[in-house]
């Protein structure tokens, strides 16, 4: 039977260069396989030393992809897409504005900002902050879009609505109305629920606003040196009374508002980004989402400040709104501190409930579907007939790219 003979395992020579290991050893097999040890040492090394440089140059290489934007012009789909984002982005930097010229840490409204800061005392710092996140993104998006041949979105011409008139507003031209909103509060249930809209679910709010500003309207209505009182156990909502009472009811609206407004942008940007084609679009798009996303738990946590003690049971004595005080309820659906996301059914109700963002469905937490929840918010409430338009088409285009869900 004919022996089967050594082989290097890295192709080296022939096999007549590799000692048999089944024969007899001889006074030339050590000197031949210290030899081969040498030369597979050697080649190794080499290997090795290959090896590095393949892999510097390759990470070099995806290190200048990720620092450097690609030139090529945008794809018609993924240019609608980042198209609404920044319209979404316009739209909220407007509202942002009107709360920090207000309300901000370098707001002008002294008794507005005590009101706000009931809710919690960096209220004033992180509207500051808010702001600016969201003018960051507006300024970018239409940049990258021009950057990438694709048309930037310009809202201007729709600047019509009026400002506040109070102390430290600016008498400027508006997207959007803070001055009379209904605020949809159903997302509150819905993130403490085991259900989830994407299932077909409705929920609704745990009480009502509606007609409520969400900014002071002018000093003979809340005049900007109102005693507003620190909120305690020794002074809680149902003692605010007069002028007090007015704007610490419309900060506690402020403070639900915030919530609502960046729980739309949680879920819109995950139904952009499932439509994305270009990996730098999918990239901003999920970028920008996270800061969405924390927006939205950072103002979930300070809102639930508006309807427990000691703010709960203030009564706003020009509309009659009263914030109740969620925690009596005893039940987990409105719970004040259970702001994570309880897990809920996702994708399939066969599957383990899971903690996620939702709705993420096109049809509940896209472009559209935002478009209509600002709308129902009477958030343009006054705006011309050629925004809506103008607003309507842009999200109607990002929802018809294909892909998503």
């Amino acid at each position: 039977m004919k022996k089967e003979r050594f082989s290097s395992s890295i192709g080296l020579g022939s096999a007549a260069d590799e000692p048999n290991s089944l024969q007899p050893a001889d006074h030339n097999v050590q000197p031949r396989w210290q030899d081969v040890i040498k030369r597979r040492s050697f080649l190794q090394g080499i290997s090795l030393a290959g090896a590095t440089v393949t892999a510097d140059v390759l990470l070099g290489k995806q290190l200048r992809a990720e620092t450097t934007h690609s030139s090529r012009r945008l794809s018609k789909n993924d240019a609608a897409l980042l198209r609404f984002a920044a319209a979404a982005e316009l739209i909220e930097a407007d509202l942002w504005q009107q709360y920090n010229e207000l309300g901000g840490a370098q707001g002008g409204n002294p008794a507005y900002i005590a009101a706000l800061s009931n809710l919690d005392g960096d209220m004033p710092q992180y509207i500051a902050d808010n702001t600016d996140d969201e003018l960051s993104h507006a300024a970018f998006l239409n940049s990258y879009l021009i950057s990438r041949d694709a048309e930037p979105v310009d809202l201007d011409a729709f600047r019509n609505l009026p400002s506040s008139q109070a102390t430290g507003a600016k008498n400027i031209g508006r997207l959007t109305n803070l001055l009379n909103l209904n605020v949809d509060l159903s997302w509150y249930r819905r993130y403490r629920s085991v259900q989830n809209t994407d299932f077909g679910v409705h929920f609704k709010g745990p009480f009502t606003i509606s007609h409520q500003p969400a900014i002071p309207l002018n000093d003979a209505d809340t005049p900007p040196d109102t005693i507003i009182p620190s909120a305690s156990p020794q002074t809680p909502g149902s003692s605010f009374t007069g002028d007090a009472a007015r704007m610490q009811a419309i900060a506690n609206t402020a403070g639900l508002h915030f919530a609502f407004i960046e729980q739309g942008g949680s879920s819109l940007y995950p139904t952009l980004a499932f439509k994305a084609k270009d990996p730098e679009v999918l990239r901003i798009l999920v970028s920008i989402g996270g800061v969405e996303i924390d927006h939205f738990g950072l103002w979930h946590d300070k809102s639930g400040n508006a309807v427990s003690q000691p703010l709960a049971l203030i009564t706003d004595p020009v509309t009659g709104l009263t914030f109740p005080d969620l925690n009596a309820t005893n039940s987990e659906l409105d719970q004040t501190n259970l702001i994570l996301p309880e897990p809920c059914e996702f994708i399939d109700k066969v599957l383990p409930k899971c903690s996620v963002i939702r709705p993420t469905t096109t049809h509940n937490g896209g472009a559209v579907a935002t478009i209509k929840a600002f709308t129902d918010d009477l958030l343009f409430l006054g705006q011309s007939p050629e925004f809506f338009t103008f607003v309507n088409r842009l999200a109607v285009e990002a929802d018809s790219v294909p892909g998503g869900f």
